[in-house]
């Protein structure tokens, strides 16, 4: 009977993991599509099924078209510091862009990227510095957050020595997007990263 149970829990969670990006695909269709309707579209004498979409993915798509030239680069940059600068919603901006992984260094909540030991001893895990616990101006421990896959906000802390976490040379959001793809994009360090 437990043989069966666990056969049972194992056959059911996979089949919930594999239906959870199918869902979470027609739901965000399904709520662009209601709320743009409902927002713009509806008021126009016209309405064709899935306009919605299709102008949602045209301004996604002319955004990233923008923020690709250098011109739309630095206008996305003063946006982006105008934001920052806002009185209470400039924090949460903040905020949000730092647990989605674009800020970076000693004030970020990730500050860098480092690969420590997993539970199996042939393999390593994508960890996030949070912080340094020091000693006489030494990094005694580090505070590393193992993120979960595809769920970065389902992980563990640990706290290890600094000798235990292999620095890599990737970008916090480059490693996020990694965790939440389950590997599909893959991690690419640069060679020569100091250790500490």
């Amino acid at each position: 009977m437990n043989a069966f149970t666990r056969h049972l829990s194992r056959c059911f969670l996979a089949g919930i993991v594999a239906l959870l990006p199918i869902g979470g695909l027609v739901l965000t269709i399904v709520y662009l599509e209601y709320t743009i309707a409902q927002a713009w579209l509806a008021a126009q004498d016209f309405y064709i099924p899935g306009l919605g979409i299709l102008l949602a993915v045209a301004a996604i798509y002319a955004i990233g078209l923008v923020v690709s030239t250098f011109l739309g680069r630095w206008i996305w940059d003063r946006a982006d510091r105008l934001l920052g600068r806002l009185p209470a919603l400039g924090s949460i901006y903040q905020t949000l862009k730092q647990i989605l992984g674009y800020g970076e260094g000693r004030d970020a909540i990730f500050q860098r990227v480092v690969l420590v030991p997993a539970r199996a001893p042939e393999g390593e895990e994508i960890g996030l510095v949070t912080s340094e616990i020091l000693e006489d101006g030494k990094p005694r421990k580090l505070s590393v957050f193992v993120p979960g896959s595809p769920n970065p906000a389902a992980g563990r802390l640990l706290i290890i020595d600094p000798e235990a976490a292999r620095p890599i040379s990737t970008p916090v959001s480059d490693a996020m997007k990694t965790l939440i793809s389950v590997g599909k994009t893959p991690l690419i360090p640069r060679q020569g990263a100091p250790r500490g």
